[in-house]
């Protein structure tokens, strides 16, 4: 809170829609990005059966939100389907993110039975030779198209996840037009923040300006497929704004008209959802604002979901956009963008500080540094 003055529109309501779920933490690939620095083995203290299904018991308690069985690699845990069903049974809508390389026929088949409503597959190359190397296993491309097809063949909906850096960046119109020969339904492209073995490709994450300009290209495509394929950049929040910009654009353009049907708008609320309408859990119970975010709001061994969701200091802090600082505080978009609060905390130690990889300039800032030029001694 600034000055002691805090505005109503500056309190975001929490609303939980989506809970990414860190089921294990083990992984059979050995992954250049990963947040989780996840190893082939067996990790210590993982949440029991029976402490799964209190949590999912704990998450109905808040809402129905989806929920993102993630790792790691779900599917390396033997009673991850178990959980799954559990919490189908409790209403939730489940969906599952992984490699890909596990999603054998008669797995697929058990996905479908539970049912898993969507399978976000991960492949950030076109090429095989290329994807294998950065998932660090011979065969890894071939792999995940067959599970790709495996789960299409049992009726399964998928969705292609690519991390993208300087690395592939070239290849997105490549990885768009393998997305929709795969028949996926949606295509996520998540910009990368560097944390965990991702801190290895610190140098290959794209410049402000190339965010910029991917930001945009999403944009275009997204306008230029309408309904064949849906674009959702993550960790990208100020795709918002551009979003605002670009309509804004268009209506002055066409006198207010648009076809509803090729809104990119239509699925995404906000840019930054971190203790808003999202939160992550770890393996071991922790909760955070999304996996990037590696600062505990709780956990669930000590305290219920519910108290964590509603309480957490972190989450009480995040939903006040009084407390952003730099430019991001002052701009006119922070309510439906907020800034990527794990890559502030990376870069700067500070997830309040600006978000750091987005070029725009808002209109109170540019004021606010032309006023402190002139004020400085000559």
């Amino acid at each position: 809170m600034k000055n002691g003055k805090r505005s109503s529109k500056d309190i975001l309501e929490p609303i939980l829609r989506l809970v990414a779920w860190e089921i294990t933490r083990r992984c059979n690939l050995f992954c250049a990005h990963c947040r989780a620095s996840s190893k082939d083995e067996q990790y210590e203290d993982e949440l029991s059966l029976l402490e799964c299904y209190q949590l999912i018991d704990q998450i109905t308690k808040v809402g129905k939100p989806i929920i993102i069985l993630t790792g790691g690699e779900p599917l390396a845990r033997p009673d991850v389907l178990e959980i799954a069903k559990y919490a189908v049974g409790k209403g939730l809508r489940v969906v599952m993110g992984t490699n890909g390389t596990l999603v054998t026929k008669g797995i697929a088949v058990e996905l479908k039975a539970v049912p898993v409503s969507r399978l976000a597959i991960s492949l950030d190359f076109p090429i095989p030779e290329l994807q294998d190397k950065f998932r660090g296993k011979q065969g890894a491309y071939r792999e995940a198209l067959d599970g790709i097809a495996n789960a299409r063949e049992a009726g399964i909906e998928v969705q292609i996840n690519s991390t993208i850096t300087k690395l592939n960046v070239d290849y997105l119109a490549d990885l768009l037009e393998l997305s929709l020969k795969v028949g996926a339904m949606a295509f996520h492209p998540f910009l990368l923040v560097p944390t965990g073995r991702g801190k290895g490709l610190a140098d290959q994450e794209l410049s402000p300006q190339q965010y910029e300009e991917t930001l945009n290209w999403i944009y275009n495509k997204q306008m230029e497929m309408g309904d064949s394929i849906f674009f959702k950049p993550t960790d990208a929040p100020h795709y918002m704004r551009i979003l605002s910009q670009r309509q804004s654009e268009t209506s002055s353009n066409d006198n207010g008209r648009s076809a509803s049907s090729r809104n990119p708008m239509q699925t995404i609320t906000r840019g930054c959802l971190a203790g808003i309408g999202f939160c992550f859990v770890s393996h071991r119970g922790d909760v955070q604002g999304c996996g990037y975010l590696d600062i505990e709001a709780g956990n669930v061994r000590k305290q219920p979901f519910s108290e964590i969701w509603a309480d957490s200091p972190l989450f009480q802090q995040l939903r006040d956009l009084s407390n952003i600082k730099g430019k991001c505080g002052v701009c006119e978009y922070k309510r439906i963008c907020g800034g990527c609060r794990a890559r502030a905390y990376e870069i700067t130690g500070d997830y309040l500080e600006a978000e750091p990889y987005c070029v725009y300039e808002p209109t109170k800032w540019i004021k606010q540094t032309r006023l402190e030029e002139k004020a400085e001694p000559k």
